[in-house]
């Protein structure tokens, strides 16, 4: 049931139009001032609000922003003895839905709600989704409960709220750039963009294109002017992926924007100003790099004002078995195949792995169980075999097996669900492509 909140100092007109609505199966709540009329809305959930310009303690078109300010999902119908153009002008700029002269009510009020619950609808529709996105990013995603992942959570959550340059630390495949979402979803940026940027995939100049963008005419193949991931990133987040590995020379642009909140494009005369919290990460000691002269101390200093250090996997061995179940489940969805049991041996075997390669890793090997397992359980004969290989749970007449007929089969079963994808299978298999070709060569498969 749609709830409606009439605002009146007249008592004999809310009744009547109290009336006319409850015919329509509304609940009505009724207020005889602003005052009143704010209070009924921060305890229920009202969906229209008609109410007059004149009121007691205020103006209807002062109470459209209040109301709008501190709940976007409400719509205001506003009621006049007269025709006020100027009055309604304002009414719409301060986010009523309508405007409507007392007299003409009657007839026109119930249709005019009907029109604005459609707006109700869509804007909850929108908001629900805005959350369930938001809530893609938020610090619950980042699964695990033991206590160093929680502390650091904790830490990251404390310094979300400010505009403090972040350094998140750690091994590749750990979840920095998550921390970094999430770092973002909880500030108070979190509506204006979150933009990511890898700088190791990039060659020197063209880090520097992408990040800082270019005039027309500035080089060959400059038709015309772009921007830069600093400017598409303005009043929210830039996410800088290994910085460790950026070249000096652009070391030296970052932290002149640091220190001035501008910069050139390239080919420009005019420096741009912007307002981006910056957000870095990278896998390499940048203390040794430093000394090595690779990285600058000054630039160090400024990125590095509050640090976190992501764990490996392997010192967080009591979240394995809940990060298995979510990769598990996310899979076996997307193979269209359906879990009933993973059992304690396949939790076991993952949870004594070294986990070079980390969360990234452990999801890999997680997605490869489900397309080699033939039932509707996970178990240890559904792992990988370069896992079972590498595990204490076989013993050295457990390997008296054709390694070369299991990691054959173990091809095909991949092949198969890529549907032939070479590129995919390789990624699949943790090996390069050109080494695949070598063992699809080997064992004759075409």
């Amino acid at each position: 049931m749609n709830n409606i909140l009439i605002i009146d100092d007249e008592e004999k007109l809310r009744n009547l139009l109290s009336r006319i609505i409850e015919m329509e199966d509304f609940e009505v709540f009724q207020a005889k001032d602003c005052t009143s009329g704010l209070k009924i809305l921060d305890k229920n959930d009202i969906d229209v609000v008609i109410s007059d310009v004149k009121l007691p303690d205020g103006s209807g078109v002062d109470l459209v922003k209040s109301i709008k300010e501190k709940n976007p999902i409400p719509e205001i119908i506003l009621l006049t003895a007269y025709g006020n153009i100027p009055d309604s002008v304002t009414a719409i700029k301060n986010g009523a839905f309508d405007y409507l002269t007392k007299g003409d009510d009657n007839n026109k009020i119930i249709p005019l709600i009907y029109k604005a619950l459609e707006k109700v609808t869509l804007t909850k529709k929108i908001l629900k989704l805005e959350k369930k996105l938001s809530n893609n990013y938020s610090f619950d995603t980042i699964v695990g409960n033991s206590k160093i992942i929680s502390d650091i959570k904790n830490l990251a959550k404390k310094v979300a709220k400010t505009n403090t340059t972040v350094l998140l630390t750690g091994e590749t495949g750990t979840g920095k750039e998550l921390f970094a979402q999430a770092i973002h979803h909880e500030s108070l940026r979190s509506k204006q963009n979150f933009v990511a940027i890898n700088c190791s995939a990039f060659s020197k100049d063209l880090l520097e294109n992408e990040l800082f963008g270019h005039k027309a005419g500035s080089f060959t193949g400059a038709n015309k002017d772009q921007k830069g991931l600093f400017e598409e990133a303005n009043k929210g987040t830039l996410f800088l992926d290994e910085i460790g590995e950026m070249a000096l020379e652009l070391q030296a642009k970052i932290l002149r924007v640091l220190e001035t909140g501008e910069f050139l494009k390239i080919g420009d005369t005019k420096p741009t100003k912007i307002d981006v919290r910056i957000i870095t990460a990278t896998n390499r000691n940048l203390q040794q790099e430093i000394q090595n002269g690779n990285f600058r101390e000054d630039l160090f200093y400024r990125i590095s004002a509050f640090q976190i250090h992501i764990p490996p996997l392997r010192e967080r061995q009591e979240d394995i078995p809940e990060l298995i179940k979510i990769f598990a489940t996310k899979f076996a969805y997307n193979q269209g195949k359906k879990i009933e049991n993973i059992s304690e041996n396949f939790i076991k075997v993952l949870q004594n792995q070294p986990w070079n390669g980390n969360i990234r890793e452990l999801k890999n090997i997680v997605e490869r169980s489900l397309i080699l397992m033939e039932g509707n359980q996970l178990t240890e004969d559904t792992l990988p075999m370069e896992i079972l290989t590498k595990s204490n749970s076989f013993n050295n007449s457990d390997l008296v097996f054709n390694l070369s007929e299991v990691e054959k089969k173990h091809i095909l079963k991949i092949l198969e669900h890529t549907q032939n994808n070479k590129t995919k299978t390789a990624e699949l298999l943790g090996i390069g492509t050109a080494t695949l070709y070598r063992k699809l060569s080997e064992y004759g498969i075409s």
